[in-house]
């Protein structure tokens, strides 16, 4: 994706549909896991409830949020590329993404991240809005955190 400006992240397809029709955003009446996290900075959240099937794999996720375009699709995005996922799967995703968002935009990208969630990395051209695409994860996160 060539990138000139922020404006381009904005108009990308993935980040406007997942902004404008975020996935996943049914409660979910019985849940094992739920997450949040706040940027104090801007006010933007995400909450995630997590329906696991027996004790490891993600069956369901609810996904709620408020914030900016980046934030909203990160969440959505998120939601959709975890379910299916065991825990230690989707932990490990997390890490990888995280860690990919914050290399340099000379470093090569993980072939995992082909395909929807290459929307999130092209974020990484603009350091400003890196948190906006990560505050979804640290939501996950926590989350994920709270399973024994």
């Amino acid at each position: 994706m060539d990138l000139s400006s922020i404006d381009d992240i904005y108009r990308d397809r993935v980040i406007l549909d997942h902004c404008r029709n975020p996935r996943n955003v049914s409660p979910i009446e019985s849940y094992d896991l739920s997450g949040d996290a706040v940027n104090p900075f801007c006010g933007d959240e995400v909450h995630f409830q997590i329906g696991l099937s027996g004790e490891h794999q993600i069956e369901r996720v609810q996904f709620a949020g408020d914030g900016c375009a980046i934030n909203m699709a990160s969440g959505s995005l998120l939601s959709e590329s975890v379910k299916g996922l065991t825990i230690d799967e989707a932990s490990a995703l997390s890490i990888r993404f995280v860690e990919t968002m914050r290399q340099s935009i000379d470093q090569d990208v993980d072939q995992e991240f082909i395909g929807e969630l290459s929307a999130l990395i092209s974020v990484r051209h603009f350091p400003v809005r890196i948190k906006c695409a990560l505050l979804a994860w640290s939501a996950l996160e926590d989350a994920l955190s709270t399973k024994d």
